[in-house]
């Protein structure tokens, strides 16, 4: 299973010394750097899920499965977004403690959201250019250092291939590029990518090399 990420500055409304910290994990309406943007009750049925549960999102380090730093206490959708409280174990861990040194310090500025789009979940705006999340299904809720972007891989750049050109734009943003510079890339070279026999790492380099020279 395949997660979608979603990184955001982190408004942190507190954090105190015993490692507990609130705020807003994702904000309706507001693009973010890669044109997503998420529709109020993107949230509501995936937290009524862990609801029934009694779980909630893992509260994890970098994205990192084996690194839980601590739980999340309260995790509820209102009017501005999805609205965050946890508790980071200082006591008991030692990663947890560095990540709430971080957070007080402020080098540690995003929360990022691991989460999977149901069939019909988002869709592309063309009259705004922009990707819109209307129900997501939510995993893990990240501390990252911001902004997260992952690195071009084989199975990444396939699937973005496949998943057409507009799927394949959003994957040029998630790697770092400005919209111009996705779409310039997008305008000369999606077509010559486009080809079931083509060499995927072969092309997974020549992405890379691309990209760093467009973000030089």
């Amino acid at each position: 299973m395949k997660l979608t990420k979603i990184a955001k500055p982190f408004e942190i409304k507190s954090v105190d010394e015993s490692g507990v910290f609130a705020g807003y994990g994702s904000v309706f309406e507001v693009e973010d750097s890669y044109g997503d943007v998420v529709e109020k009750g993107a949230f509501l049925q995936s937290l009524n899920q862990w609801q029934q549960k009694n779980k909630l999102p893992a509260l994890l380090w970098q994205h990192r499965y084996d690194e839980p730093i601590g739980v999340y206490t309260k995790m509820v959708e209102d009017n501005h977004g999805l609205y965050v409280e946890g508790k980071l174990l200082i006591d008991d861990d030692p990663l947890a403690k560095r990540a709430y040194a971080h957070l007080k310090a402020g080098s540690v500025t995003g929360l990022s959201i691991g989460f999977t789009l149901p069939k019909g979940g988002g869709e592309w705006d063309e009259d705004t250019d922009t990707y819109r999340l209307k129900q997501v299904k939510l995993w893990e809720v990240s501390l990252v250092t911001f902004p997260a972007n992952e690195s071009a891989t084989v199975d990444g750049v396939k699937s973005a291939i496949d998943g057409g050109p507009k799927t394949f734009e959003r994957f040029l943003r998630e790697a770092g590029l400005s919209r111009a510079q996705a779409k310039g890339l997008m305008a000369d070279g999606y077509h010559a990518l486009n080809q079931r026999d083509a060499e995927l790492s072969s092309t997974v380099n020549q992405l890379q090399s691309l990209i760093q020279t467009l973000k030089g």
